[in-house]
């Protein structure tokens, strides 16, 4: 018989396989009591969030979603900027023309002429009205020496001349810019307004002088920069502080307000859109400029008279409903004593008159809003205007009229 072990010595035994780990949940379950080692003598589990813990977790989660909402947002506004990107600076190419096929010839007259030089036995036979047909470069040449380029594919070549019926006919239909009627208007400068830090283009404007009264203006802005009232011309130090004065943000005003505001010169503003424009765009334009002028009127002239209120009225409901297409020309015309018109044109062709208003400080103003100030609607318009009034001060009064344009 085995001798006995002891119970104190008896060793132990343990299993060699891992025995599973034991799960947060179950070990709370057992677990026991400081006072007493039975396992069925067990608290309420334990609950891990806490109020710290579960505020910080929601602070966490806030801004989380906060930043992921920025991050939305400024992908959002790229996404905008990048399309205003793209529109502004690409344009789309030009629809194609409805016939590409080129014209038929007519060569019945070719037919006769050389029967004819059959029967004449090879002698020299011209026949009238058998002229040579030009092609369409030439013509499209033609055309570009009578247009002066704008700057955009929207709108490309505005004519160097156009025509407005008279005082007397003012309701006659407007030609489309030929120049050769009664009275013929030549351009004097264009340019391209411009809005918003990404420079979008919305319309094309140009000033044109009716070519009978460009003497005129020739001797106002001489006798504002010559140094003696008798002269006729300028000379180069003359020229230079003219130059200046019409691209001074203060001396420009004053410039070109009395050049305006003493009359006698026919002037006409061809607006052009580079895409659909309403009326309302253009002339809260304006009317945000006439306020301005009349608020810091140059030469302390006043424009507080219940007369120019209800001007400006009349002003505002000449642009009512509707608008300009793209490509199509809307006419300001300032007459020799002030008078304003406006005439727009139809998207099938003609022109339609829009009104008047009679008093002169209204066109006066309207055209400052493009010649003179710290601000201009087309910093290019102006500065193509006043290299075009140079050329006419660097000839004598009276000799630019004769010019062939």
């Amino acid at each position: 018989m085995p001798p006995r072990i002891p119970p104190m010595i008896r060793l132990s035994t343990r299993c060699l396989r891992d025995t599973p780990p034991v799960r947060l949940s179950q070990a709370r379950l057992f677990h026991a009591h400081p006072r007493t080692l039975s396992p069925q003598q067990t608290t309420a589990p334990h609950n891990p969030l806490d109020p710290i813990a579960r505020h910080r977790l929601e602070t966490q989660l806030r801004v989380y979603y906060t930043r992921r909402n920025y991050y939305a947002a400024a992908g959002a506004a790229l996404c905008m900027l990048a399309t205003l990107v793209l529109i502004s600076t690409y344009e789309l190419p030009p629809k194609p023309d409805q016939c590409d096929t080129p014209p038929r010839r007519d060569t019945s007259l070719e037919r006769g002429a050389a029967l004819v030089g059959a029967v004449s036995g090879g002698a020299e036979v011209r026949i009238a009205g058998a002229g040579t047909a030009r092609s369409p470069q030439e013509e499209e040449e033609e055309n570009k020496v009578q247009q002066a380029p704008t700057g955009t594919s929207s709108v490309p070549y505005f004519p160097k001349t156009l025509s407005l019926p008279s005082s007397s006919s003012a309701s006659a239909a407007l030609p489309v810019g030929t120049g050769d009627a009664d009275e013929p208007y030549r351009l004097v400068g264009l340019g391209i307004r411009t809005v918003s830090f990404l420079s979008i283009q919305v319309y094309v404007v140009g000033l044109y002088i009716a070519s009978a009264d460009v003497a005129t203006l020739q001797a106002r802005l001489v006798r504002a920069a010559a140094s003696t009232e008798a002269a006729s011309t300028l000379v180069a130090g003359e020229k230079e502080a003219l130059r200046h004065a019409l691209l001074d943000p203060v001396r420009s005003e004053e410039v070109w307000d009395g050049v305006l505001k003493e009359g006698g010169i026919r002037s006409v503003l061809r607006i052009v859109p580079t895409r659909n424009t309403d009326f309302a765009h253009l002339r809260d334009g304006w009317v945000r400029g006439i306020t301005a002028r009349s608020q810091r009127p140059a030469g302390g002239e006043r424009f507080e008279d219940e007369g120019f209120g209800e001007a400006v009225g009349r002003f505002k409901g000449l642009f009512g409903r509707g608008g300009v297409p793209k490509g199509k020309a809307l006419l300001l015309e300032r007459r020799g004593d002030g008078v304003l018109g406006a005439w727009v044109e139809g998207e099938k062709g003609g022109w339609e008159r829009m009104g008047e208003v009679r008093d002169e400080r209204v066109g006066r103003l309207v055209w400052l809003g493009y010649l003179g100030g710290k601000k201009v609607a087309s910093e290019a318009a102006r500065k193509s205007v006043v290299d075009g009034v140079m050329e006419f001060v660097e000839r004598p009064v009276g000799t630019v009229e004769t010019q062939v344009v």
